[in-house]
């Protein structure tokens, strides 16, 4: 069985994305996969990281203000079906997969008009504009929060959680390892700060400025900064002077991550928010303001409507972060309450579903 899977741009496209392909093979070795991303995109750097080919198109996004770099859109677009063709022609996949971002829109349309099907997974709670266009020809749309069928034709949609890698799974066995690869202290709270693939400033101001409260609590931080940030924050652990912070521009072990915290900061993407729910941790999220209708705040509020996480607003994270994380940290019986909630929204088979439905769309 040949497979493309195509999209990315961050790693809540990529990541779900190398799961099913992780659980394709697993199911059967012998599947080939192909991935089609965006070139300069994360992608074309994680994917061979996790073992598989990916091939690039031109295709860029379409800014929301008015700006010159729109013009070239078409003519990119234009270049990336004609690519997107090529590749159909060159690898004849049984099926096609698109899991949102710029890259899956040209690959999964020259798919279906090639006669292949077609399968959509949306992670957020708001459908991307892409996979909005794509429903159309998709012949299954693997989803993971209720109520989709605003967005989707009803009869194609499947509720199957999002995918996360497979050892996010096993964190709870990891903590000394964890403990040794962050240089932690047994017996010292701890909390992790991620801010997506890329970073968020909001997170890492509110973090930067509040770095002496943490330290004077005793608190050990665990922080990924994301790559435009992090040589700011290495100089503001430098002035500190503490062994407690420790800055990271990306963690590659998320699941060692998750185990050693007792409490999460994160923004609300939808692969952040799954995985909180299958490691359980209790969690502060703030969300990403500016994202597609607001999708953000609809995937956090869909936990603390459950009363599975709290929420800090992002205008007010500056003030309200430092103090909101000090005080879980400080409430063992509110973080146990938290834990035992978010658990139960978990879906840990989500990517064996979804590789089922994709074998199902060969058959």
């Amino acid at each position: 069985m040949n497979v493309i899977i195509s999209g990315g741009g961050t790693g809540g496209h990529i990541y779900p994305a190398i799961a099913i392909a992780n659980e394709l093979k697993t199911l059967d070795p012998t599947t080939e996969i192909l991935f089609v991303g965006a070139e300069g995109k994360m992608e074309m750097e994680k994917v061979p990281r996790a073992g598989y080919q990916i091939l690039g198109l031109p295709v860029v996004g379409i800014k929301r203000e008015l700006t010159l770099a729109n013009l070239a859109f078409p003519i990119k677009l234009g270049r990336s079906f004609l690519r997107a063709q090529q590749i159909v022609r060159d690898f004849k996949p049984d099926v096609a997969v698109g899991v949102g971002g710029y890259a899956s829109g040209p690959l999964l349309l020259a798919a279906s008009l090639k006669g292949v099907p077609t399968l959509i997974q949306e992670q957020n709670s708001y459908a991307g504009i892409t996979n909005k266009a794509l429903a159309r020809w998709a012949r299954r749309i693997c989803v993971a929060y209720p109520g989709m069928e605003a967005f989707f034709p009803a009869e194609k949609v499947k509720m199957t959680g999002n995918p996360v890698r497979s050892d996010i799974q096993f964190a709870d066995q990891q903590v000394e390892a964890g403990r040794q690869l962050f240089g932690l202290e047994a017996g010292r709270p701890t909390l992790l700060v991620i801010g997506g693939s890329q970073g968020a400033r909001t997170l890492n101001e509110s973090l930067e400025a509040g770095l002496t409260q943490f330290v004077d609590a005793g608190v050990q931080v665990v922080w990924q900064t994301g790559t435009a940030f992090i040589e700011r924050a290495r100089a503001a652990v430098a002035t500190l002077g503490s062994p407690l912070i420790k800055a990271y521009d990306f963690i590659y072990d998320m699941d060692k991550a998750y185990a050693v915290a007792d409490a999460v900061v994160s923004r609300a993407g939808a692969l952040s928010v799954s995985e909180l729910c299958l490691v359980g941790r209790p969690a502060i999220l703030v969300p990403l303001p500016t994202a597609a209708e607001d999708h953000q705040t609809k995937n956090a509020m869909s936990l603390v409507d459950r009363q599975a996480a709290l929420l800090v607003n992002d205008r007010t994270a500056r003030q309200e972060l430092v103090p909101a994380a000090l005080a879980l940290l400080n409430n063992e019986l509110e973080r146990q309450q938290l834990s035992r909630q978010i658990k139960t929204l978990a879906r840990p088979n989500a990517a064996r579903e979804i590789a089922e439905e994709v074998r199902k769309l060969v058959k």
